[in-house]
């Protein structure tokens, strides 16, 4: 065990040096399934992912002013430019917001980027993406358009100054303007600045998933904001970690005002991306595995937390027509089951790898959410034999 955490410590610190995060498989944790090359929602070409991050202040909360943990976070289905595709969504538990899914089940068509910020923060961010859409032109010169921006959240009160109102439109800007293709920034970045995970510090985190289907290659991709779930439960690689961490840095809430959060409340956004031939109606089944992978994890869909996931597949590229017919590839639904397995297991990966990337992060009142510990994990999982 011990040249095992040496070497995991040297990795951790050749990470460091770099400037990039850790991620779970960084730590041997073994996961089922082929990654894209870069491990991340942008595996499925052509999406781009941005964040903006506001982190001010530290002490006693004053509303207004902060302590601030807290960000929004972009995702282009077809980078920034305005190319429908076709969608749907899924709430687990319904405890929380996204905007713009009745239009996208009515339609089948998701219009517009995904926005994913605080509880308190949906509004102005549906509001400066609508601005956003008229200083670019979103619609291409029709005169008449309307839209429903798709945006989403999760709690973050714990840490962050929520009804201080922090997030501006600037910041909204910031995450589009931020947005690209390539590696994605996990942790505690974005919309999962203050974000907890099943008793640890969590955030945003991504995955993908390869698989072969009757000689095609397709791309399943997945990004979360992981702000849900009781300790107790926390499983990784089948391991009980949450059991044996039990007594090992807990949540610290330190001041006023005291939280009626009950243990296992919280939320968590997911957004799948494939770029098989899926029509909407399979895009929903697609959403709905996404909760298969939530409870391998440890979630449970509590009553206190909002659990909503949205698929999407970018194939089809010129099915959104309003005046003409088109002709779009259908995939069979005899030959889904490989796309469902690669949802499951990118979501689990996903939630596991926002856990490894986050920080300890101290905020509103000397609330602090303690980063699960690596060398501890690694030990737990040495425990079980799923390190070697």
């Amino acid at each position: 065990m011990k040249s095992l955490l040496s070497l995991s410590l040297v990795l951790l610190f050749v990470l460091t040096a770099s400037g990039q995060k850790p991620r779970a498989r960084d730590l041997g944790i073994p996961f089922n399934g082929a990654t894209g090359v870069y491990n991340a929602i942008t595996d499925v070409k052509g999406i781009e992912v941005g964040h903006s991050t506001i982190i001010s202040g530290e002490g006693k909360n004053v509303v207004g002013n902060g302590p601030v943990r807290t960000g929004v976070t972009a995702i282009f289905p077809r980078g920034k430019n305005f190319g429908p595709v076709y969608a749907n969504w899924y709430s687990l538990n319904g405890n929380g917001e996204m905007t713009g899914t009745t239009w996208v089940t009515e339609s089948g068509f998701l219009e517009t980027p995904i926005m994913i910020t605080n509880t308190n923060s949906v509004g102005v961010v549906r509001d400066a993406v609508l601005k956003w859409y008229v200083d670019t032109d979103w619609y291409e010169g029709e005169k008449w358009w309307y839209t429903y921006p798709l945006v989403a959240e999760t709690y973050d009160g714990f840490l962050n100054d929520i009804y201080g109102f922090h997030v501006k439109e600037e910041h909204v800007l910031e995450a589009i303007d931020n947005a690209k293709s390539g590696p994605v920034a996990e942790g505690n970045v974005g919309g999962g600045t203050g974000m907890m995970c099943l008793g640890f510090k969590g955030g945003i985190g991504t995955s993908s998933r390869i698989v072969e289907i009757r000689g095609s290659s397709y791309t399943v991709g997945t990004l979360v904001q992981s702000n849900f779930g009781a300790k107790r439960n926390l499983t990784v690689a089948g391991v009980p970690v949450g059991v044996e961490l039990r007594d090992t840095l807990n949540y610290v809430f330190k001041g006023p005002p005291q939280s009626s959060r009950k243990e296992g409340d919280g939320s968590i956004i997911i957004i799948v991306a494939t770029d098989a031939p899926l029509l909407p109606h399979q895009l929903k089944r697609i959403a709905q595995r996404a909760a298969l992978g939530v409870g391998i994890v440890g979630g449970r869909g509590s009553n206190g937390s909002g659990d909503i996931f949205l698929a999407f597949s970018t194939a089809n590229e010129n099915a959104f027509n309003r005046n003409e017919t088109t002709n779009v590839d259908v995939f069979p639904n005899d030959l889904i089951t490989p796309l469902f397995e690669a949802t499951v297991q990118s979501v689990e990966e996903a939630i596991i790898n926002a856990m490894i990337a986050a920080e300890t992060m101290v905020g509103i009142n000397g609330n602090t959410a303690h980063a699960i510990p690596h060398d501890l994990l690694i030990e737990v999982l040495k425990k079980y034999n799923r390190i070697k």
